[in-house]
């Protein structure tokens, strides 16, 4: 992959700041991005001329950011799943149920990041896979990897989602759930609500129900670990599949958890992007 280009136009509000508050704040770089940037080669420069972190911008000023080439680490696999969306800033993909997003101990050769080396590859690209949002390795749906790590910086904060959810029982109406998530006693997996975790809010509503079960269209404020998944374990309706909180393998033999939808706001047009999926047909049988 080419080394990555990106260019900001200093506007009014942002005259006089210098270069390291107009990166931080406006370009949404953090400490180490700006670090990268002093490496000899690549920088940023204002027609031409290379600027320093204390140097003033003047309203108008074009800045251009040079990135340095990266190189992927991640051994690749052949089997890339459905590509809902790419350019030369993102790569989105509906990542199948069963599949890990990143290489851990027990799962070094069948992740989504290996899936994308090989595919980076077959394109003649490098770049490191920087995942947008986390899936884990039962829950199927949408995954965005950014291609850099100023887009990373720019998209980050304007990822919104939309999953949904198959739960035991007969959920009539919509609700917030506004309950603290910690580890479990005893456990280094399964989360619980409690006192003492980190706040986490969660927002369902039922989409339709069949005997024992509602299809429910869910949206979090926080993304902590398992978030989903343990809410809805703790108001008596638990995944369906999702025997770690209690919900039954009767039907299904995973978390029916899927992220269908999923938006976010280009870095270069500053228009946002929304992408859908269909529902698993797992869902189909049960609903």
């Amino acid at each position: 992959m080419a080394v990555g280009r990106f260019t900001f136009i200093v506007e009014h509000e942002n005259d006089g700041q210098n270069v390291k508050t107009f990166l931080r704040r406006t370009c949404g770089l953090t400490a180490r991005s700006m670090t990268v940037l002093k490496k000899p080669g690549i920088g940023i420069t204002r027609g031409g001329d290379l600027l320093k972190a204390h140097d003033v911008l003047y309203a108008g000023d074009r800045i251009e950011i040079r990135l340095p080439e990266e190189q992927s680490e991640i051994e690749p696999v052949d089997g890339m799943p459905p590509i809902l969306f790419e350019d030369d800033r993102l790569l989105a993909v509906d990542k199948p149920a069963f599949m890990p997003v990143h290489p851990v101990k027990d799962h070094q050769l069948d992740t989504l990041a290996n899936r994308v080396s090989a595919y980076q590859q077959s394109r003649g690209e490098s770049y490191i896979f920087r995942a947008l949002n986390r899936l884990d390795k039962d829950t199927s749906g949408i995954v965005l990897i950014a291609k850099d790590r100023i887009s990373y910086s720019l998209i980050k904060p304007t990822v919104e989602k939309v999953y949904f959810a198959v739960c035991e029982g007969i959920i009539e109406e919509a609700g917030t759930i506004n309950e603290p998530i910690a580890l479990a006693p005893d456990s280094k997996i399964k989360r619980c609500v409690s006192v003492d975790g980190d706040s986490a809010v969660t927002h369902y509503t039922p989409i339709k129900h069949k005997e024992t079960h509602t299809l429910c269209r869910v949206v979090i404020e926080t993304g902590r670990t398992h978030q989903i998944r343990c809410h809805m374990s703790h108001i008596g309706h638990p995944l369906a599949g999702d025997d770690l909180y209690g919900g039954s393998l009767e039907r299904i033999n995973r978390q029916a958890l899927h992220c269908k939808d999923v938006s976010f706001i280009h870095p270069d047009t500053k228009e946002r992007i929304i992408l859908h999926t269909e529902l698993p047909e797992e869902y189909e049988r049960i609903i």
